[in-house]
Order: structure tokens, then C-alpha cells, then sequence
């Protein structure tokens, strides 16, 4: 694992690559919002699957306006992407570019990068805009991947036909339930798979049935799409279903990607800022109403793992998933040694039908991406956090200059039937 800076101006990252520097090139982002920023409830209670033992790790790769009103439960919102968003207390505004190219129309230079996001209303719509996007991509010889939530994925297969037998599948709702894996784990996995060109990717990482959980993550996983793709022959088609999903993550989606697509036309974003996307999300994580804590320095680190899992277990996780959770605090307690100080403190807590389990120190996250992608070959370390990551089926994360708080959880199984 890489170094990180312990107070003061980062100087570089923590079980990461960037070396303390914003991948946009504008200096550090992280802990520039401190507090504030929105964490928006969407859709349906907890959820998803508990993950199995295997880790696999993929390759490496070389005015004051009124806020819109939120829908009703299992109502629509019946809106179209703002022209005015509302993003973490702050209004973005501004006349967007409309383009005449169809939505179908991408970037097709070998490095350049395409990241729009289409806002559909209707199966219909979805089907129509999404198809045409396969069968271009097909047309042109380009490798095609498709990765959205299960109900989705069946009419997509069915609607493909014989073409679907061409595409890479990948239901999202279980691959991408924790939003930190779908970048190494669903999108460059299939990239760095495929053989020199451009590739298209039909994804859907924010989806109705999102919690208010992980929804933070799921934008910051959004911005930093931008930043893990710069520079690559892809073209990541973004899908966001505008009836069902709250306003808010329609207006964020309008800041984590640069080209919106709607009703068969598309515009450049007036409000596209992906790096305000990650610092507006790094806010301090909740309190929970009680957590037992253990304080751990470096001879201390076997007991801080022993107590996490035994109260873990005392919580009800078991079996292969207390040793995932024994996995995911040795990686965590051994970086906050070596790089957060020398000391900090794990804390253990049931939350939402899931076990947490945070860490926290006095380092600071220099690297946004750290977790989302492996270091170059030959650079050692750097596997830590993207390995927690695979363990857990959710990950937060504060970092700021106060210091850094990694917060993991694992769900728990369902009660035994009486």
C-alpha cells in the first residue's frame, strides 16, 4: 500500500496511484467539503446480495430557485433533466449546447472517451435508444458489454435476438450493488479484456431500487467514471429511468457526465463537474447510536481484527463472511499503521440489516480513485482498498484534515424463520 500525508498538504495517496493529485488536473479534491452536500434517499429498502469467499481481483491496465418536489413513494416525478440543478446547496445554471447528432451518434477517435447519460420514460424508449446503441457498435466491430439490474437485463437479452449471444452480460443489481466495484470489477474488467479499439458499454449504476446508503457512492462513482476512462478508446452509455428516480439524481447525473440524451436528442451538460460530484459527496459519515470501539496501534493489530470479528459475530454475521470482515479490517487496521498516523480506531455496529465496520485515523485519502483501479505493473502496494472493495457489499469513506474514516459493510442473513 502507498503512503499517505498525515495532516497538511497531501504529498501522496493512500492505497493509491495518483500521487495526491486530482485526476482532472486541478490540484486535490478530496476533504474540499468538509460538511454539507446532499445524501439523497432513492428508492427501496436494503438489499442485495451478501457476496461469496472468492476475491478476484481484475487485471491490471496499463437567485433563490424552489427545489423541484421529490416524488411521492412509488410515484413519478414526471420530469426531464433540470435546466436549473440543484447540487449540494449550490444552483448550477446555464444554457445547455442542443446537438443535431442522433443519440446513437458517439466520439469514434481510438482515445477518446464518451460518457453521456440518457434519461428514458418508457420501456419503449428505453429499448429503442439502447438497442440502436448495441447494433451500432456492432456495425463498426466495437466489443459490447451491457450491465444493468436484472428485470432490465431480461428485456434487453429478449429484445436482442440472436444478438445477444455477441454481448457481455452482467447483471448490475449484484456485480454493482456496491458502487465501488463497478469500475474495476464491471467496466475495465470488460475493457482491459478486449483486444486494441473502442469498446461500447450499456450501464446502469443508479437504478429506483438504490438505498439512500449507497446513493452517495453511486455519484461518486459517476464523477469519477470520467477521470478512470480519460484518455480510453470507450463509450459508456449511462441510463437513468426520469419517471421513477427522485430529481436529485437526475440533477446529479447532470453534473457527473458531460452529454445528456433526451428524447432522441442530445446537449452538452451546462452543469458537468465531476470533480464537485466527489468532494460534494466526501461529507462526515453518520453516527451510529451506539458502536463498540477498539483503539489498535501496531502491536495491537491481531486484537483489533479478534475484536471486530467476535463482535461481529455476536451481531449475527457468520460463517465465510466473518472472515471476509476479518479480511477487510487487517487491510484497513495495517494502513491506518503505516500510513494514517501509526494508531486508530475500529468500531463495530448493526445498521440497516448489515454489520458496519469503520476504521478510522488521522491520515488524509489523497487519491479519489484509490479502490477503483490497480497501480501500474510493477508499482507495489496499492491492492488494499480495492480488495475491500470486492469483500464488501458497501463502502463509504470521509477524508479530510481531521483525518479519515472507511466505513464497510456487510449484510447481514435473514432471520431464521420462527
Amino acid at each position: 500500500m502507498s503512503g499517505r500525508p498525515v495532516g497538511g498538504a497531501p504529498s501522496g495517496g493512500r492505497d493509491g496511484t495518483g500521487g495526491g493529485v486530482a485526476p482532472w488536473g486541478g490540484g486535490t479534491v478530496v476533504g474540499a467539503a468538509d460538511g454539507g452536500g446532499p445524501a439523497v434517499a432513492v428508492g427501496a429498502p436494503d438489499g442485495g446480495p451478501t457476496g461469496g469467499r472468492a476475491v478476484t481481483l481484475p487485471p491490471a491496465a496499463a437567485g433563490p430557485v424552489t427545489l423541484p418536489a421529490r416524488a411521492p413513494a412509488g410515484g413519478a416525478v414526471g420530469g426531464r433533466p433540470p435546466d436549473k440543478v440543484i447540487f449540494s446547496g449550490r444552483i448550477l445554471s446555464g444554457p445547455a449546447h442542443v446537438s443535431e447528432r442522433g443519440p446513437d451518434d458517439v466520439d469514434t477517435a481510438v482515445g477518446a472517451f464518451s460518457h453521456p447519460a440518457f434519461f428514458y420514460r418508457d420501456d419503449a424508449e428505453y429499448l429503442d435508444t439502447t438497442l440502436a446503441f448495441v447494433r451500432d457498435g456492432f456495425s463498426v466491430g466495437e466489443p459490447v458489454a451491457v450491465a444493468v439490474p436484472g428485470e432490465r437485463l431480461a428485456l434487453l437479452h429478449q429484445a436482442l435476438g440472436p444478438l445477444a449471444d455477441g454481448v457481455h452480460f452482467t447483471d448490475m443489481a449484484r456485480a454493482g450493488r456496491n458502487p465501488g466495484r463497478i469500475i474495476p470489477g464491471v467496466l475495465a474488467a470488460f475493457a482491459d479484456a478486449q483486444p486494441a479499439g473502442r469498446v461500447r458499454i450499456v450501464a446502469e449504476p443508479v437504478w429506483p431500487g438504490r438505498t439512500p446508503l449507497e446513493y452517495p457512492a453511486c455519484v461518486q462513482h459517476e464523477a469519477l467514471v470520467n477521470a478512470a476512462f480519460d484518455g480510453r478508446g470507450a463509450t459508456i452509455l449511462c441510463l437513468y429511468d426520469a419517471v421513477r428516480l427522485d430529481p436529485q439524481a437526475l440533477g446529479d447525473a447532470c453534473v457527473t457526465h458531460p452529454v445528456l440524451i433526451e428524447g432522441g436528442r442530445r446537449r452538452t451538460s451546462a452543469h458537468y463537474a465531476p470533480e464537485l460530484a466527489v468532494a460534494s459527496y466526501n461529507v462526515p459519515l453518520s453516527e451510529p447510536r451506539f458502536a463498540a470501539s477498539y483503539v489498535f496501534d501496531d502491536e495491537r493489530l491481531r486484537a483489533a481484527r479478534r475484536f471486530a470479528v467476535r463482535t461481529a459475530d455476536a451481531l449475527g454475521l457468520a460463517g465465510p463472511r466473518l472472515d471476509d470482515l476479518a479480511l477487510a479490517v487487517a487491510e484497513l487496521t495495517t494502513n491506518s499503521v503505516l500510513h494514517g498516523g501509526g494508531h486508530g480506531v475500529v468500531r463495530v455496529w448493526a445498521e440497516h440489516g448489515h454489520v458496519a465496520c469503520e476504521v478510522r485515523d488521522g491520515g488524509r485519502l489523497a487519491d479519489p480513485l484509490a479502490g477503483s483501479r490497480l497501480p501500474p505493473p510493477g508499482r507495489p502496494g496499492g491492492r488494499g482498498l480495492l480488495m475491500v472493495h470486492q469483500l464488501a457489499d458497501l463502502v463509504r469513506t470521509h477524508t479530510g484534515t481531521a483525518g479519515t474514516a472507511i466505513r464497510c459493510y456487510l449484510t447481514l442473513p435473514p432471520p431464521a424463520p420462527v
